[in-house]
C-alpha cells in the first residue's frame, strides 16, 4: 500500500509550482481559473501516488470525486459555516465561489490524467 513513488514525487512539486506561479503571476480569465483548475487535479493525483500504490483509475476518480465534493462546498458556503470567512488560508484551500466550469475543469483534468497515464512511455 504505501510505497514512495519518486516521479510522481517530482511531478507534484513540478505542478505546485507552476500553480503557485499562476496564481502570483497569471491574472487573465483563462489560465489562472481553468487551467489552474486542470492542474489542481493532476497534482492532487501525483501527490497520492507519490505515497501509495493505488491504481490509476481508481486514484483518478477518487480524485475527481474529491474535488466535486470541495466545489460543492463552496457552493454551500463551507468556509463560512466552519467560521473561518475571515481565515486567508482557509479560503485559498476550500475556496469560497462555487462555479459549474470547474467542474468541467476538474473532468478535464481527470480525462487528462487517464490519458497520459495511457500514453506515458515513462509510466508514471
Amino acid at each position: 500500500m504505501f510505497s514512495f513513488q519518486k516521479r510522481y514525487f517530482i511531478a507534484t512539486i513540478l505542478l505546485f509550482l507552476i500553480e503557485v506561479l499562476i496564481a502570483l503571476f497569471v491574472h487573465d480569465s483563462i489560465i489562472r481559473p481553468y487551467v489552474g483548475d486542470v492542474l489542481v487535479v493532476v497534482l492532487i493525483y501525483t501527490f497520492v501516488l507519490s505515497f501509495f500504490n493505488f491504481s490509476v483509475v481508481k486514484t483518478a476518480v477518487g480524485v475527481l470525486i474529491f474535488s466535486f465534493i470541495v466545489e460543492f462546498a463552496q457552493y454551500f458556503k463551507l468556509v463560512n459555516l466552519l467560521g473561518l470567512g475571515n481565515n486567508t488560508l482557509a479560503r485559498v484551500v476550500i475556496g469560497t465561489t462555487f462555479a459549474w466550469e470547474d467542474l468541467v475543469a476538474y473532468f478535464i483534468g481527470f480525462l487528462l490524467i487517464l490519458f497520459v497515464e495511457k500514453v506515458s512511455v515513462f509510466n508514471l
